[in-house]
């Protein structure tokens, strides 16, 4: 069978298409902190499980002294990009549960007839 110009140069399109859309999904799969926005109790859960395992591991006193040694010294640096990303991570996670609980906190008080927050806030405000 042969193929026409028109019909490759579709083919060709239709394939860009299809890698567009995985490429997307896949930097979408791979964007940690959507990740964890849309799923913040097992990211935290998967975080404090592996905080638990490294501490009683000791590994990272090892891999603490090993770095100290190939670096000689220069780890501060590191560290300190290391301590902005951790830090960084952590507040993002935190944000994410605090709108959590917030909403939640303001779901259940409309549903008892208690006034949310903004409405309490909006009400002391104006007094």
């Amino acid at each position: 069978m042969v193929e026409t110009t028109a019909d490759v140069r579709r083919d060709i399109e239709l394939t860009r298409e299809r890698m567009s859309s995985t490429l997307a999904e896949l930097e979408r799969k791979l964007n940690v902190a959507e990740v964890v926005r849309e799923h913040p109790w097992p990211a935290l859960a998967l975080a404090f499980g592996a905080g638990v395992l490294l501490s009683g591991s000791g590994r990272d006193i090892r891999a603490a002294a090993a770095t100290v040694t190939a670096t000689k010294g220069a780890s501060s640096r590191i560290g300190t990009a290391l301590d902005d990303v951790v830090a960084t991570l952590v507040g993002g996670v935190h944000q994410v549960v605090e709108q959590r609980v917030n909403g939640w906190v303001d779901e259940i008080k409309g549903a008892i007839g208690a006034p949310s927050r903004d409405r309490s806030m909006i009400a002391s405000r104006a007094d």
